[in-house]
């Protein structure tokens, strides 16, 4: 059992003197005056924990790590500090999994009865006005459980539960065993210029029905993760900007209701430069969907997927572009995508497909450019589409797949080919009002017809060719 070292009292003595002349809330808590020894080997988790105790009593204000290796177990944060990492400081996860405590989600969350799921490096519950801030980096250090999910993952990095006003700004996460943050009913979490290297998720959060996520902002971040880069469920005005997004499995992966989702200017790049992880699977790299929006997917959720901004993303060499998909209990609104420049798309085209009773209300593609690798054949083209599974699969039309969709306009929208394909184009199905704008595809392909339309109320800007004049009547 850790103990506080005798220097910690003493230096604890000093900055209650310092909060008693009235600087102490503006103070620098150094954790090498709390014993921490940074040498890699040396147990600091008692050692941090006095500072970011005593930087609470104080009132706020920050716990500094200099350079060095601060080998811990769980750190619970407090609300009013901001933990800063020096250059050259490195925050390392101990791989004695006895060191390591979860927080406790609320009862109303499925994922409250997972217990020791949530166990994290750092912690925090019930917190405000947080900061983890600095050039230094927070290591999970990779400490998988054999008794955990899928007989592999261990502690997460970072967790937070009812948590309010969290800015994470400059850091890098590396080698998380589980995902590298994950939160559950925050709100005003502010992530910029921060780094994810490896592990599962980078940043993974969720709401629940009674309680969504609210303002969460990811700019200017670089994510090489070997699972989903961004995911989860329940947010309500989230934006993701300007970042480098690189992922051995889906870029960004909603499995939930979302209202008022922006996401602009990022590049979404495959294949992977970390390896995805699963026990019953051998490491692969290969990017799967750019984005992906599937209310349900995983399990059944109810709420609204609506007031959707997908604006000026690049993509490459990943699976599909965009895949939305919905299930009974997620209405689905307004969805525009604008200006996405995609190349290298192998697997699936861009699509929009209602599982429920309802249909999808709006989808907008506008000012596409999108280039499928092709190798499509006759046979996927005949195939009837079946319920989706939780990844994007192949489809009857390489370029664009609608099913039950109430109003599907494409404008301004380049579909090409690197490789002959044999399937149509485009494929709509059960769509009540279909608008081709300046809808454009190569002129010489192989499976005609490019247009292949099932009761289709009403189509705008396409007529089919008519049946060569030998098999008029």
């Amino acid at each position: 059992m850790n103990t506080v070292p005798r220097s910690a009292w003493a230096a604890a003595i000093v900055y209650g003197l310092a909060v008693w002349t009235g600087w102490g809330a503006a103070a620098r808590f150094n954790v090498r005056d709390f014993g921490a020894a940074g040498d890699g080997r040396t147990p600091d988790t008692a050692a941090l924990q006095a500072a970011l105790d005593a930087c609470a009593q104080a009132g706020g204000g920050q716990v500094w790590l200099p350079p060095g290796r601060y080998l811990s177990g769980t750190l619970h944060l407090r609300s009013r500090v901001t933990l800063w990492l020096d250059a050259g400081a490195r925050l390392i996860g101990t791989t004695n999994l006895a060191e390591y405590r979860h927080p406790a989600p609320p009862a109303f969350m499925p994922e409250a009865r997972w217990g020791k799921w949530h166990r994290g490096l750092l912690v925090g519950e019930d917190l405000e006005d947080l900061t983890l801030a600095g050039p230094g980096v927070i290591d999970g250090n990779q400490v998988f459980d054999p008794t955990g999910e899928e007989r592999m993952r261990g502690p997460h990095t970072l967790v937070l539960v009812n948590c309010r006003r969290v800015s994470v700004r400059d850091l890098t996460f590396v080698d998380a065993a589980n995902y590298a943050v994950f939160f559950m009913v925050c709100d005003d979490v502010d992530f910029r210029g921060v780094t994810f290297i490896g592990g599962w998720d980078g940043v993974h959060w969720r709401g629940a029905p009674e309680r969504w996520c609210r303002n969460v902002r990811i700019t200017d971040c670089e994510f090489y993760t070997g699972d989903d880069a961004i995911a989860g469920r329940y947010w309500d005005n989230t934006l993701i900007a300007h970042c480098v997004i690189n992922s051995s499995c889906n870029g960004i992966r909603l499995i939930g209701p979302a209202t008022r989702l922006t996401i602009a200017r990022n590049l979404f790049r495959g294949p992977g430069e970390q390896p995805h992880r699963t026990s019953g699977e051998r490491r692969r790299t290969n990017m799967l969907s750019g984005i992906i929006l599937q209310p349900g997917a995983w399990d059944a959720t109810r709420g609204r997927l609506d007031e959707v901004v997908v604006a000026d993303n690049t993509m490459e060499n990943v699976a599909s572009p965009v895949t939305l998909w919905t299930r009974p209990g997620n209405p689905v609104g307004r969805v525009v995508i604008s200006g996405l420049n995609a190349t290298g798309l192998y697997r699936a085209a861009f699509s929009a497909e209602s599982w429920a009773e309802a249909p999808i209300t709006n989808v907008v593609l506008r000012n596409a450019r999108l280039e499928f690798t092709g190798g499509g054949t006759a046979e996927q083209a005949r195939q009837a589409v079946k319920s989706p599974g939780v990844d994007a699969r192949p489809l009857p039309a390489w370029g664009v797949y609608a099913r039950h969709v109430e109003n599907l306009i494409l404008e301004d929208v380049r579909l090409s080919l690197a490789g002959d394909d044999a399937r149509p184009v485009l494929q709509a199905e059960s769509v009540g009002r279909l608008v081709l704008d300046q809808v454009h595809w190569p002129a010489t392909l192989t499976a005609p017809p490019p247009v292949v339309l099932s009761n289709v109320t009403r189509v705008i800007g396409w007529e089919p060719e008519p049946p060569p004049a030998a098999t008029r009547p």
